[in-house]
């Protein structure tokens, strides 16, 4: 049996791609978690990850490795949970952004609800500028949300995942080099909305908004009727939709933070218990097939 702290040192690591932030993300020092790795590796008997100075990418076996190591961490938070949540108790208030909740996070959710069946779960979908004031304001415990990876105090907040950025439209769409670029963004203000519009201000490309929406279901909506591109994390785009390639001239866009945070005055064992579900399961963000 693999030791659970090395596997979720690996997790972190994957996650990330960055040694330094999974040191971060776990309160530990970076030696830590070279040291957890080697050791996984050695127990293994196979390589995982490919790192140099620059650089982290996961082996064929460091790919199949998070996938055992989802699955041992998750099945360990059951049993500790059918052993020991019965205690917990009370009200727990969780919010996430639209566009995560359409994916597997709500059978995540159920099977927390089976390990916990004395807490009151409480779920909030906004958009995610909501979210981190009802956070700061104390209206929520619990917020899984998206933030700039370059963002000023990264270890505030657990690390689900590293994302990247990208251009999404439908499939077909293409643009003159002088052709205004039609952008479907959510409302102000909003993370993606801003990224999109700075990126192309920085290289000089000009752009209009042709559809400004609430949630996730209207850029879908506009983006599948051809009104313009959205910025979406690639693994929150759905199959339907495409990536734009380089070729299509558009900006490289920055990475993404999918983070977990904890309001200081939230319960904290009950704040734990599902922070921890989330982060055993790897949070599997791919959005569920035929989603509208």
């Amino acid at each position: 049996m693999y030791d659970p702290e090395l596997l979720r040192t690996f997790l972190a690591v994957t996650q990330s791609l960055s040694f330094t932030r999974a040191a971060e993300a776990l309160g530990i020092r970076q030696p830590t978690v070279s040291q957890h790795v080697r050791r996984l590796e050695e127990a293994v008997g196979r390589p995982l990850l490919v790192r140099d100075t620059r650089s982290v990418a996961l082996t064929s076996e460091g790919e199949a490795m998070a996938g055992f190591a989802r699955e041992i961490l998750a099945a360990q938070e059951r049993a500790v949970g059918y052993f020991t949540g019965s205690h917990l108790s009370g009200r727990l208030r969780f919010g996430v952004t639209d566009d995560l909740a359409l994916t597997p996070l709500p059978k995540i959710l159920r099977d927390f609800r089976q390990l916990y069946p004395r807490i009151d779960l409480e779920l909030t979908v906004l958009q995610n500028e909501a979210l981190l004031r009802r956070v700061e304001s104390g209206h929520l415990d619990v917020a899984f949300v998206k933030r700039g990876a370059n963002t000023p105090s990264p270890s505030r907040g657990q690390l689900v995942r590293r994302d990247q950025l990208v251009w999404v439209a439908v499939e077909g769409t293409r643009f003159e080099p002088d052709q205004q670029v039609p952008l479907v963004v959510y409302q102000a203000p909003s993370l993606s909305r801003a990224i999109s519009v700075q990126a192309l201000e920085r290289v000089g490309r000009r752009s209009r908004i042709t559809c400004t929406v609430k949630g996730v279901n209207g850029v879908l909506a506009a983006v599948r009727a051809g009104l313009g591109v959205a910025v979406m994390a690639r693994t929150l785009m759905p199959a339907d939709l495409v990536e734009l390639p380089a070729s299509a001239g558009l900006p490289k866009l920055p990475h993404l933070d999918l983070v977990l945070l904890t309001n200081r005055n939230a319960p904290a064992e009950s704040a734990k218990a599902l922070t921890s579900a989330i982060l055993a399961s790897g949070a599997p963000l791919k959005p569920v097939q035929g989603t509208p």
